[in-house]
Order: structure tokens, then C-alpha cells, then sequence
């Protein structure tokens, strides 16, 4: 391939008649979807990026608007009511996914679910992708998705200040928060330092038992770090690096942000006399992201013992880089997998058939899903 294109990026709302359109389909489709598959069915669905999207572009949002995330949960919340359709649509965008407790707890008596534990998994999910996984990403929405017998998706999105694009994080009844918690994590790749890798566990436990160690002992070892990341060197290090084997510098230590050593004194006393058994109990008393780089910082500097630097994007949206810029509404063909693209379009194109929706908009909504196969298949 010869070139590269520049696209300019697209700022605005969903314009009012689209919009009922759109509100419109996706309450047909949806409602297709759990009468003959059932809320089980329906948000195991949704939980992959792909049949996410594909739904997205049938009732009219474009593949290459993060816009798109907003829009669809936004419809899927005013168009599904949990009490009729055994499923509920909480947070969103914003204070919106501030309103998760709150909704848990006033979810109807059908739903058979232990709302605090829930609670907690959605601020995991949160913290999660925020301060174990750092890869530039702020998260702006965060939506949880919940049935009747207790499976949960939540689907949140943050944004690269830096670059203008988004990334998309499903997390589908996990169990697990350190260990690669994500089901899905869409977007273009970039840089991250992820401490849930599977093949950083001794990461993870070394900085564990930094949380519970000595603090006048943590503090010594991070000035070490610091100033082994400075290139600085004593004949500590040097003992310790002849016992643990010496290793080069990676430039990807410059991703950690070295935070002060008063700083770090400060967190550390917010966190004093608490006992943590875990990260995720950590991540849910206070253990923040700056924080979680310092600990990253000593366990590999100290402990030779580094996080993962790849980053964990599965379904990168290249070479279509600009697909999830801000707001674009240019309609530009979303590369997919062949196998995946087939089933995807399949499945949309017969729950769209089944609809009670009128020719015209069953002809626009195929002729919108086409983009997905196109060049593709």
C-alpha cells in the first residue's frame, strides 16, 4: 500500500429525526433478540466488539464514531425496561456511570442477584482498566449490563487525550481482575504498561507484597529505583544486580512517570494499617494508578521482575487507523475477521428479517450492514 489518507474529524449530535429512527430499530431489533434467545443470550451478544458493532451500524451509527458506544447503550437503556424484558442497562456516559450503585439497588425484585457484589464488580472493572492496565486511556463511559440470573457485561470507554481516539473494554462475567480480565479490548494500538499479562504474574505478586511490607523499607527500595531509572548506581545495586543477574534498560521505563518519594510517602500513609489480600482489594482501598507505577517501578528495578509493555488491544482496527476517531460520520468499512464478519452478518441479517420493522428500514439497515463484509469477505 502506497500513501496515507488524513481524515478530518467530525464533531456533533445525532440529529433528532435520526435519532427516533435509530430508537426505534434498536428496540425492534433488540426485543427480536430476547424473545427468541432470551437477556442471556442477548448479552453474551453484546459482549463481542464485533456483533457490538454490527449492531451499532444496523440502526444507524457509522463504524468509525466513538460516538457510537454512547448512542447504542444510550437506545438499548430507553428501549429496554428490566421488569418486561429481564435485563437491565445501568450507567453510562459521564456522571451517568456514576449512577451504577444506585441503579443495582433499585433494580426489580425479579432480578435475583447480590447487588453489592455487582457493585463491587463494576468498580473493578473500572479501576481495573485504569490502574493495572495503563495504556493513555481515560475512561469517560461505563455501562453494566445485567440479567435476571446474575450474568453481567460491562462495557466502558476511555480516550487517549493525546491521539483523539477511543477504546472500547468488554469485561463478561469475570472472575478474575489481575489476570487479562478483559473479554475484548478494541481500538487502535498504542503503548500501555498492563500489570494483568498471564505472563506477569510474578509482577503482580511481587507488588503485593510490597503493599504489605515494611514502609520505611518500600520507600529505601523506590528511591533505589528511582535512581537506577535515572542511571544512578551504588554498590547496593550493584550487589543485588550481580545476585539477580543484570538486564539492560528498556526505554519503556520511561512510561512510568517516576512520582516523588513525598508523594509516595503520602499515599502510603492513606493506605497504613489496612491489610490487602489481593490487588483487586487494593485496587478498591485506594491503590491508584501513580501508585500502581511505583510498585511497578521497584518490583522491576529491584526485583527484575517487569510488567508487559504490549499492548492488550485484540481486535486493533487497522489498516482503517482512523475507525473510532472522534465523532466521523464518513461511513468507512470496519476490517474484520472472515470467519467472524460471516457469522456476524448472518446472525444481524436474521434477527433484522424477523423484525416488525417496515421494508425501507430493513433495506437501509442490510444495505448499512453490507459495509461490514465489504472488501472483506
Amino acid at each position: 500500500m502506497v500513501g496515507i489518507a488524513d481524515l478530518p474529524l467530525h464533531y456533533g449530535r445525532v440529529p433528532d429525526y435520526l435519532l427516533r429512527t435509530m430508537r426505534e430499530m434498536t428496540d425492534v431489533i433488540s426485543h427480536v433478540m430476547l424473545t427468541e434467545f432470551g437477556e442471556d443470550e442477548f448479552i453474551k451478544r453484546l459482549s463481542n466488539p464485533f456483533w457490538f458493532q454490527a449492531f451499532n451500524n444496523a440502526v444507524g451509527m457509522d463504524w468509525d464514531s466513538s460516538g457510537s458506544t454512547t448512542v447504542l447503550l444510550s437506545l438499548l437503556k430507553q428501549t429496554i425496561t428490566p421488569e418486561k424484558d429481564n435485563i437491565a442497562i445501568l450507567g453510562g456516559k459521564g456522571k451517568a456511570a456514576l449512577k451504577v450503585g444506585s441503579e443495582l439497588n433499585s433494580l426489580p425484585s425479579i432480578f435475583d442477584v447480590d447487588k453489592s457484589d455487582l457493585y463491587t464488580k463494576s468498580r473493578l472493572s473500572a479501576k481495573t482498566d485504569m490502574t493495572l492496565l495503563q495504556d493513555k486511556h481515560q475512561l469517560y463511559i461505563h455501562s453494566m449490563i445485567v440479567t435476571k440470573s446474575g450474568n453481567w457485561l460491562v462495557i466502558q470507554q476511555g480516550m487517549n487525550p493525546e491521539t483523539k481516539f477511543a477504546r472500547r473494554y468488554h469485561l463478561y462475567n469475570t472472575l478474575d481482575f489481575e489476570n487479562s480480565p478483559n473479554e475484548s479490548i478494541t481500538g487502535q494500538k498504542g503503548s500501555a504498561m498492563d500489570i494483568t499479562a498471564k505472563e506477569v504474574s510474578e509482577t503482580r505478586k511481587i507488588i503485593l507484597d510490597l503493599l504489605k511490607s515494611n514502609d520505611k523499607n518500600l520507600v529505601s527500595e523506590y528511591r533505589e529505583a528511582v535512581a537506577k531509572l535515572k542511571g544512578e548506581t551504588t554498590l547496593s545495586m550493584w550487589e543485588k544486580n550481580a545476585a539477580m543477574g543484570a538486564f539492560e534498560r528498556d526505554n519503556s521505563l520511561e512510561y512510568y512517570s517516576p512520582i516523588s518519594v513525598e508523594k509516595l510517602k503520602g499515599m502510603l500513609s492513606k493506605l497504613k494499617n489496612t491489610y490487602f489480600s489481593s490487588l483487586s482489594d487494593a485496587m478498591l482501598n485506594g491503590f491508584s494508578p501513580s501508585f500502581a507505577r511505583a510498585m511497578t517501578l521497584v518490583s522491576d528495578l529491584i526485583y527484575n521482575k517487569p510488567p508487559s509493555f504490549s499492548d492488550p488491544v485484540n481486535y486493533p482496527y487497522d489498516p482503517f487507523k482512523y475507525a473510532f476517531a472522534i465523532g466521523g460520520k464518513d461511513g468507512i468499512p470496519f476490517p474484520v475477521n472472515r470467519k467472524v464478519a460471516v457469522e456476524v452478518a448472518e446472525s444481524m441479517h436474521q434477527i433484522i428479517m424477523d423484525s416488525k420493522l417496515g421494508d425501507n428500514r430493513k433495506r437501509t439497515a442490510f444495505r448499512r450492514l453490507s459495509a461490514l463484509t465489504k472488501n472483506n469477505v
